[in-house]
Formats: C-alpha cells, sequence, structure tokens
C-alpha cells in the first residue's frame, strides 16, 4: 500500500551558503510574510565552507533577518565522489575570466534537494527554495530537472515537497538592487571559491560575477578583496 502524502508544511527550508543571491532570498523570503523561514546550509566537503558558515552566522544576525529561523546545518559529504584532486575540495577554482561552465559541480542540486527534502519531511515544511538566478547553464537548475525532483522526493517521502526559485527571472545585478532595498548587509555576504577568512579573494570567477554585478547596479560593493581585480 502507498502511503499518502501529508498537506505540505506552512514554510520554506531556504537553501542558504551567505552568498549574495541567498542572503538576498532569505530576507525576499521573510518580507514576503511566508509563515516560517528556515535557512538551510548543506555541508558537502568543499573547501570554502568553514569560511562560508562563519559569514552565515553573522549575516543572520542582521535585522533584517529577525523573523528568520536559525540556520540549520546538514552534512552530506561528497568527497568520496569528488576526488581529493578536484579543484572545489581542493580550494583552487578556475581563473577570474573563465566560464560558468567550469565551475559547474555534478549533481550538487540533486544531492541538495534530497538532503533537504528529508529535513522537510520531518520539521513540517513543504516547499524548497533556491536562488537559482536567470541565464543558470547547469542541468540541475533547470525547471524541468526541479519539477521532477519535487515530484520524486514528495512520492518517495509521502510528504508534499514544492521547489521553488523565486529569483529565477533576475540578474545578478537586479539582486543587488532587490538586496539594497531589503536592507540585507551585503558586507555580511560571501561571494568567493577561495575565501580568505571572511575577505574574498579577488581572482576567482565568483569574485569576478560579484564585482560585475555590483557595478551594473551602480551600488558600492562593500566586500574586502584581498587581491585586486586583475581585468
Amino acid at each position: 500500500m502507498v502511503a499518502k502524502a501529508t498537506k505540505p508544511g506552512q514554510g520554506s527550508a531556504v537553501l542558504c551558503s551567505a552568498g549574495l543571491d541567498s542572503a538576498v532570498l532569505v530576507a525576499a523570503e521573510s518580507a514576503a510574510g511566508t509563515r516560517r523561514v528556515q535557512p538551510v546550509y548543506v555541508s558537502v566537503g568543499l573547501a570554502w565552507e568553514t569560511a562560508e558558515l562563519a559569514m552565515l552566522e553573522r549575516l543572520l544576525a542582521a535585522p533584517c533577518y529577525a523573523g528568520v529561523n536559525a540556520a540549520a546545518r546538514l552534512t552530506c559529504d561528497m568527497r568520496d565522489v569528488y576526488a581529493s584532486s578536484h579543484w572545489a575540495v581542493r580550494g583552487e577554482p578556475p581563473a577570474y575570466d573563465t566560464p560558468d561552465s567550469d565551475v559547474y559541480l555534478a549533481g550538487r542540486n540533486a544531492v541538495l534537494l534530497a538532503k533537504v527534502a528529508v529535513y522537510c519531511a520531518h520539521q513540517d515544511l513543504g516547499r524548497i527554495a533556491l536562488g537559482t538566478l536567470a541565464d543558470n547553464p547547469f542541468p540541475d537548475a533547470t525547471p524541468e530537472f526541479l519539477d521532477a525532483m519535487a515530484r520524486a522526493l514528495s512520492a518517495g517521502l509521502a510528504h508534499e515537497i514544492t521547489v521553488a526559485t523565486p529569483l529565477a527571472r533576475s540578474r545578478k545585478a537586479e539582486v543587488v538592487t532587490l538586496g539594497v532595498d531589503l536592507g540585507v548587509p551585503l558586507e555580511r555576504t560571501l561571494s568567493c571559491m577561495r575565501p580568505d577568512g571572511g575577505r574574498h579573494c579577488g581572482l576567482c570567477s565568483k569574485c569576478r560575477e560579484r564585482r560585475d554585478a555590483f557595478s551594473e547596479a551602480g551600488v558600492s560593493d562593500p566586500a574586502i578583496y584581498a587581491a585586486p581585480s586583475p581585468r
């Protein structure tokens, strides 16, 4: 006999790494009046996680997150799949002007969604929100994939799960502007694959994306960079 899916929980689990996109997404979910906003950080064994977690704690202490739950930390170690020589495990990301395809982590969203969905079933949460932006080139960020994952997870957990990407029509510069409007402390966000404590390395492609977004938005970037732009 197949178990009947439970009624969707009231609230959202928001995947949050303290990066610019997910930081703004958490604030947007809270501002939208979502009954329960639960940030979730999933550690998978990548080199930058210690710095992200430290920044996430600082980030969520800001006033704009006053109605948001403390972050839940989950673990799903992928170092038995990503070899020790993998750039993301070593902490040696591709260079500044390399394309997005060079930082693709195969299966990342599949792993994150599966882990967070099980958490949601135990916490009576019915929605998972990701900070996917417009023009994301990766196959595990397409609406088709996310809808298929939601259906499979709902069936397998007997708990209805929806997967939402509220920022999917936004470009990064627009996210910067939204963050300013929502009062997000942008200086407490970390968009870097080789962070030096709380500083951005300034030399990886994520640092380039961040700099370009702030420049396009006409907003001063409050991040501290260990190195100037190589351009």
